[in-house]
């Protein structure tokens, strides 16, 4: 008989009514309990999160890294799948995991991150695979990163598999949801690297947008993915650009 290894399943929210039961379906009878660190949410994230049994904690937000680190803690079990509120296991990844739990193999898994954009699946644009590691035992690795670009960290002489299916991530419902998205995450992203000591040029900020879509859109295909792949390799350049330009705007300033 399989002894099967518990999960504890873990969230982090705010304002997520959007997404989060689409999130917790796809967690039924994959995870033994589903723990969400929630940043004081003013809409219906709570009670819809309640209305599926989790154990629902609050904190004020600090960092991506710090928030989803101290969600692994709150955890039962040692064996954590992390997932943010816009996304959902497909159901080739919930049968995988199902495996995995009856036969646990290494300390962490990683598995692919297929993105919708504004109702497409986006193949190319670089996007695709997106390879996260979501699954593994805690004493392990942990979450590791600045302000944003937070990843699990393992630990030296730790063991990594790779498991099939898709994890599912909903990211933007409009144009505008990206817009907003790229104003936030430039701003975090620029600092972050300013205060590590980065510097740039206003040509550097042209020269590095006009490459990065050029490489999203002609070497990684995204022309493939039709108007939204037009969209995100132009915005994703855009991003770059602004990013680039925030940085030689802080650096003046420190000046």
């Amino acid at each position: 008989m399989n002894h099967s290894t518990p999960i504890s399943a873990v969230i982090i929210t705010f304002n997520e009514e959007r997404n989060i039961e689409r999130c917790l379906r796809s967690l039924q009878g994959v995870a033994d309990e589903i723990v969400v660190l929630d940043s004081f949410s003013a809409d219906r994230t709570e009670e819809i999160c309640r209305s599926f049994g989790v154990k629902f904690h609050q904190r004020a937000f600090t960092d991506y890294s710090d928030q989803k680190q101290c969600a692994v803690q709150l955890a039962g079990f040692d064996h954590i799948l992390s997932l943010d509120a816009d996304e959902a296991l497909s159901d080739n990844l919930r049968r995988s995991i199902l495996e995995v739990k009856n036969n646990w193999q290494a300390d962490g898994y990683t598995f692919n991150r297929l993105t919708n954009y504004c109702g497409k699946w986006i193949y190319h644009c670089g996007w695709y695979p997106d390879v996260k590691l979501r699954l593994w035992n805690r004493k392990m690795g942990g979450w590791d990163g600045n302000m944003i670009h937070e990843s699990v960290k393992m630990k030296p002489g730790s063991t990594t598999m790779h498991i099939s299916g898709d994890l599912l991530h909903y990211s933007y419902y409009s144009r505008q949801q990206h817009l907003d998205q790229i104003e936030k995450f430039t701003d975090l992203s620029a600092k972050e690297l300013v205060e590590k000591g980065k510097s740039a040029l206003p040509a550097e900020a042209v020269m590095k947008g006009m490459w990065k879509f050029i490489r999203d859109y002609i070497v990684k295909l995204g022309v493939l993915d039709g108007k939204e792949g037009f969209t995100i390799s132009r915005l994703s350049a855009y991003a770059t650009y602004i990013k680039y330009l925030k940085i030689y705007r802080l650096q003046k300033q420190h000046k």
